[in-house]
Protein backbone atom coordinates (compact mmCIF):
# COMPACT_ATOMS: atom_id res chain seq x y z
CA UNK A 1 0.00 0.00 0.00
CA UNK A 2 1.27 3.49 -0.83
CA UNK A 3 1.07 5.92 2.07
CA UNK A 4 2.08 9.61 1.95
CA UNK A 5 1.99 12.08 4.83
CA UNK A 6 1.99 15.76 3.86
CA UNK A 7 3.87 17.68 6.56
CA UNK A 8 4.58 21.36 7.19
CA UNK A 9 8.17 22.21 6.27
CA UNK A 10 10.47 25.22 6.46
CA UNK A 11 12.72 26.46 3.65
CA UNK A 12 14.81 23.37 4.31
CA UNK A 13 12.47 20.55 3.30
CA UNK A 14 13.86 18.31 6.05
CA UNK A 15 12.89 20.77 8.79
CA UNK A 16 9.37 19.67 9.75
CA UNK A 17 7.75 21.63 12.56
CA UNK A 18 3.97 21.21 12.80
CA UNK A 19 2.94 19.66 16.14
CA UNK A 20 -0.14 18.21 14.46
CA UNK A 21 1.93 16.52 11.76
CA UNK A 22 4.31 15.14 14.35
CA UNK A 23 1.38 13.49 16.13
CA UNK A 24 0.60 11.53 13.00
CA UNK A 25 4.21 10.69 12.23
CA UNK A 26 4.48 9.23 15.74
CA UNK A 27 1.14 7.44 15.34
CA UNK A 28 2.28 5.83 12.08
CA UNK A 29 5.50 4.67 13.74
CA UNK A 30 3.45 3.41 16.70
CA UNK A 31 1.40 1.29 14.30
CA UNK A 32 4.50 0.15 12.42
CA UNK A 33 3.20 1.54 9.13
CA UNK A 34 5.64 2.55 6.41
CA UNK A 35 5.05 5.96 4.84
CA UNK A 36 6.66 8.73 2.82
CA UNK A 37 6.81 12.14 4.46
CA UNK A 38 6.24 14.86 1.87
CA UNK A 39 7.09 18.51 2.66
CA UNK A 40 4.40 21.18 2.29
CA UNK A 41 4.59 24.90 3.00
CA UNK A 42 2.15 27.57 4.14
CA UNK A 43 1.77 29.14 0.69
CA UNK A 44 1.38 25.86 -1.23
CA UNK A 45 -2.37 25.61 -0.79
CA UNK A 46 -2.90 24.37 -4.36
CA UNK A 47 -0.83 21.28 -3.56
CA UNK A 48 -3.55 20.13 -1.14
CA UNK A 49 -6.55 20.99 -3.30
CA UNK A 50 -7.12 17.31 -4.09
CA UNK A 51 -7.70 16.60 -0.39
CA UNK A 52 -10.37 19.20 0.32
CA UNK A 53 -8.16 20.63 3.08
CA UNK A 54 -6.06 23.80 3.10
CA UNK A 55 -3.71 22.65 5.84
CA UNK A 56 -1.69 19.66 6.99
CA UNK A 57 -1.47 16.93 8.09
CA UNK A 58 -3.01 15.11 5.17
CA UNK A 59 -2.52 11.35 4.90
CA UNK A 60 -3.01 9.71 1.51
CA UNK A 61 -3.47 5.94 1.45
CA UNK A 62 -3.78 4.39 -2.01
CA UNK A 63 -5.30 7.60 -3.35
CA UNK A 64 -7.68 8.27 -0.44
CA UNK A 65 -6.97 11.56 1.34
CA UNK A 66 -7.64 11.93 5.08
CA UNK A 67 -7.16 15.30 6.75
CA UNK A 68 -6.92 16.61 10.36
CA UNK A 69 -4.81 14.88 12.97
CA UNK A 70 -7.58 13.50 15.20
CA UNK A 71 -9.46 12.14 12.19
CA UNK A 72 -6.30 10.51 10.86
CA UNK A 73 -5.51 8.95 14.24
CA UNK A 74 -9.03 7.52 14.49
CA UNK A 75 -8.70 6.15 10.94
CA UNK A 76 -5.40 4.44 11.76
CA UNK A 77 -6.90 2.82 14.85
CA UNK A 78 -9.95 1.55 12.97
CA UNK A 79 -8.12 0.48 9.81
CA UNK A 80 -5.31 -1.41 11.58
CA UNK A 81 -6.83 -3.07 14.68
CA UNK A 82 -4.27 -5.88 14.54
CA UNK A 83 -1.42 -3.44 15.18
CA UNK A 84 -0.56 -1.76 18.52
CA UNK A 85 -3.45 0.36 19.73
CA UNK A 86 -3.11 4.12 19.82
CA UNK A 87 -5.71 4.52 22.57
CA UNK A 88 -5.88 1.28 24.53
CA UNK A 89 -9.63 0.93 24.08
CA UNK A 90 -12.74 3.10 24.22
CA UNK A 91 -11.97 4.57 27.64
CA UNK A 92 -8.49 5.52 26.46
CA UNK A 93 -9.95 7.20 23.41
CA UNK A 94 -12.28 9.23 25.59
CA UNK A 95 -9.43 10.33 27.87
CA UNK A 96 -7.27 11.17 24.87
CA UNK A 97 -9.79 13.82 23.87
CA UNK A 98 -8.85 15.68 27.05
CA UNK A 99 -5.13 15.45 26.25
CA UNK A 100 -5.79 16.83 22.77
CA UNK A 101 -7.92 19.71 24.08
CA UNK A 102 -5.40 20.55 26.85
CA UNK A 103 -2.44 20.46 24.47
CA UNK A 104 -4.16 22.59 21.83
CA UNK A 105 -5.69 25.07 24.28
CA UNK A 106 -3.07 25.33 27.04
CA UNK A 107 0.32 23.89 26.08
CA UNK A 108 0.53 25.28 22.54
CA UNK A 109 -0.33 28.86 23.63
CA UNK A 110 2.43 28.66 26.25
CA UNK A 111 4.93 27.59 23.59
CA UNK A 112 3.97 29.86 20.70
CA UNK A 113 5.50 33.11 22.06
CA UNK A 114 8.84 31.35 22.52
CA UNK A 115 8.88 29.94 18.98
CA UNK A 116 7.43 32.60 16.67
CA UNK A 117 10.69 34.32 15.74
CA UNK A 118 12.54 31.03 15.31
CA UNK A 119 9.81 29.73 13.00
CA UNK A 120 9.93 32.96 10.98
CA UNK A 121 13.71 32.69 10.67
CA UNK A 122 13.52 29.20 9.14
CA UNK A 123 10.86 29.94 6.51
CA UNK A 124 11.32 30.67 2.82
CA UNK A 125 10.72 34.29 1.80
CA UNK A 126 7.16 33.78 0.51
CA UNK A 127 6.20 31.94 3.68
CA UNK A 128 7.84 34.56 5.89
CA UNK A 129 5.59 37.27 4.49
CA UNK A 130 2.49 35.13 5.03
CA UNK A 131 3.58 34.05 8.51
CA UNK A 132 4.35 37.57 9.70
CA UNK A 133 1.12 39.01 8.31
CA UNK A 134 -1.13 36.28 9.70
CA UNK A 135 0.51 36.02 13.13
CA UNK A 136 0.75 39.74 13.68
CA UNK A 137 -2.95 39.99 12.86
CA UNK A 138 -3.62 37.22 15.39
CA UNK A 139 -1.59 38.79 18.20
CA UNK A 140 -2.23 42.43 17.33
CA UNK A 141 1.45 43.33 17.53
CA UNK A 142 4.78 42.78 15.71
CA UNK A 143 6.30 39.32 16.07
CA UNK A 144 9.22 40.84 17.93
CA UNK A 145 6.86 42.20 20.62
CA UNK A 146 4.94 38.98 21.32
CA UNK A 147 7.48 37.63 23.80
CA UNK A 148 9.27 40.56 25.49
CA UNK A 149 10.55 38.36 28.34
CA UNK A 150 11.47 34.84 27.13
CA UNK A 151 12.66 33.75 30.58
CA UNK A 152 9.32 34.66 32.15
CA UNK A 153 7.51 32.86 29.34
CA UNK A 154 9.66 29.79 29.85
CA UNK A 155 8.72 29.85 33.54
CA UNK A 156 5.06 30.03 32.50
CA UNK A 157 5.55 27.03 30.24
CA UNK A 158 7.08 25.00 33.05
CA UNK A 159 4.15 25.83 35.34
CA UNK A 160 1.75 24.88 32.55
CA UNK A 161 3.31 21.41 32.47
CA UNK A 162 2.50 20.74 36.14
CA UNK A 163 -0.26 18.16 35.45
CA UNK A 164 1.95 16.29 32.99
CA UNK A 165 4.78 16.34 35.49
CA UNK A 166 2.54 14.97 38.24
CA UNK A 167 1.47 12.02 36.09
CA UNK A 168 5.02 11.26 34.97
CA UNK A 169 6.20 11.09 38.56
CA UNK A 170 3.88 8.08 38.97
CA UNK A 171 4.27 6.29 35.63
CA UNK A 172 6.65 6.06 32.70
CA UNK A 173 4.31 7.47 30.06
CA UNK A 174 0.99 9.26 29.90
CA UNK A 175 -0.37 6.00 28.50
CA UNK A 176 1.02 3.98 31.42
CA UNK A 177 3.89 1.53 30.94
CA UNK A 178 4.12 2.36 27.24
CA UNK A 179 3.21 5.43 25.19
CA UNK A 180 -0.20 5.89 23.62
CA UNK A 181 -1.58 8.61 21.35
CA UNK A 182 -1.86 10.95 24.37
CA UNK A 183 1.95 10.82 24.59
CA UNK A 184 2.25 11.52 20.87
CA UNK A 185 -0.02 14.55 21.18
CA UNK A 186 2.05 16.14 23.95
CA UNK A 187 5.34 15.05 22.38
CA UNK A 188 4.27 16.69 19.13
CA UNK A 189 4.49 20.04 20.90
CA UNK A 190 8.08 19.36 21.98
CA UNK A 191 9.07 18.16 18.52
CA UNK A 192 7.57 21.35 17.10
CA UNK A 193 9.89 23.32 19.40
CA UNK A 194 12.85 21.06 18.70
CA UNK A 195 12.35 21.54 14.96
CA UNK A 196 12.94 25.29 15.06
CA UNK A 197 14.63 26.27 18.34
CA UNK A 198 17.70 25.41 20.39
CA UNK A 199 16.13 26.89 23.53
CA UNK A 200 16.23 24.61 26.57
CA UNK A 201 12.60 24.52 27.63
CA UNK A 202 12.91 22.21 30.63
CA UNK A 203 15.26 21.73 33.57
CA UNK A 204 17.49 18.62 33.25
CA UNK A 205 15.93 17.00 36.33
CA UNK A 206 12.33 17.63 35.27
CA UNK A 207 10.34 14.37 34.93
CA UNK A 208 8.90 15.83 31.72
CA UNK A 209 12.41 16.17 30.30
CA UNK A 210 13.18 12.56 31.23
CA UNK A 211 9.98 11.47 29.46
CA UNK A 212 10.81 13.63 26.43
CA UNK A 213 14.21 11.98 26.06
CA UNK A 214 12.72 8.51 26.36
CA UNK A 215 10.17 9.39 23.72
CA UNK A 216 13.00 10.56 21.44
CA UNK A 217 14.84 7.29 21.96
CA UNK A 218 11.79 5.33 20.79
CA UNK A 219 11.39 7.30 17.58
CA UNK A 220 12.51 5.97 14.21
CA UNK A 221 15.93 7.07 12.98
CA UNK A 222 14.36 9.05 10.14
CA UNK A 223 12.10 10.98 12.47
CA UNK A 224 14.96 11.84 14.80
CA UNK A 225 16.90 13.19 11.84
CA UNK A 226 14.06 15.56 10.98
CA UNK A 227 14.33 17.36 14.34
CA UNK A 228 16.85 20.05 15.17
CA UNK A 229 18.12 21.62 18.36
Amino acid sequence: MSRVLYELAAADPDRRFSPFCWRIRLALEHKGLAFEGRPWRFTETDALAFSGSDKVPVLVEDGRAIAESSVIAAHLEAAYPDRPSLFGGAAGLALTRFHVAWTDGVLHPALVPLLLLDIHRHLADADRAYFRRSREARFGKPLEAVCPDPEAQRATLRKTLAPVRAVLRMQAFLGGDDPLYADHVVMGAFLWARGVSTLDLLEPDDPVEDWRRRMLERMGVGSRALAFG
